[in-house]
């Protein structure tokens, strides 16, 4: 390819290339897109891109993504939000998922992935030692396990319940009702689908 296209076109398809979910094909189509279109549209591209790791870090209450310039997560620092209620999840996008349902008004406490032998995960690169220190800390009285409907999610959920009982801490653990299909993470799941799950949670 580099014989037959300018070799700027061919590195900004090969980099475009590297995006999960990004084949070649779309590469080349994404790139031939920006090469066409206004210049601003590459550099305001390119702007937010340089931005990126400068300007979001990770609460260390929550593990949310926040902006670079704020102390905790606004989910967590908003005295209308429940304390006492936390929705464990896998990764920080299922927070957007579950909060455009509208139906949840607690805090949220993300885990950074979840157990997966396979992947050279396991619990020890989780937060959940910093998950532990909440549930005294805040007086929590019920913790939703909302881990993607997964295999891993799946053993994530029961690790957090065995660990959250031998560490003796009386709370109320419940799991997302199943309208949540197997095999579909929580960024990709409708608002109805986990309006549901939200309302018929069930006891751990």
């Amino acid at each position: 390819m580099s014989q037959l296209l300018p070799s700027a076109l061919v590195d900004a398809i090969d980099e475009l290339g590297r995006l999960p979910g990004v084949g070649a094909r779309t590469a080349e189509r994404y790139a031939y897109f920006l090469l066409r279109a206004d210049k601003r549209i590459s550099e305001e591209l390119a702007d937010a891109l340089l931005k990126l790791h400068s300007g979001v870090k990770s609460c260390p209450v929550t593990f949310a993504l926040i902006d670079a310039d704020e102390e905790v997560s606004v989910l967590y620092s908003d005295s209308a939000r429940d304390k006492t209620l936390i929705a464990v999840v896998e990764e920080p996008l299922d927070i957007v998922a579950l909060e455009r349902t509208g139906q949840f008004h607690g805090t949220y406490h993300v885990l950074g992935g979840a157990i997966s032998p396979i992947d050279g995960v396991g619990p020890e690169q989780l937060h959940i030692p910093e998950l532990l220190e909440r549930l005294t800390r805040d007086n929590v009285q019920e913790v939703i396990i909302a881990t993607n409907a997964s295999v891993e999610g799946e053993s994530t959920a029961l690790f957090l319940q065995r660990h959250i009982l031998d560490a003796g801490i009386d709370i109320k653990l419940t799991r997302l009702a199943r309208g949540i299909p197997v095999g579909v993470d929580l960024e990709y799941a409708g608002q109805i689908t986990l309006t549901h799950a939200l309302e018929g949670r069930r006891a751990f």
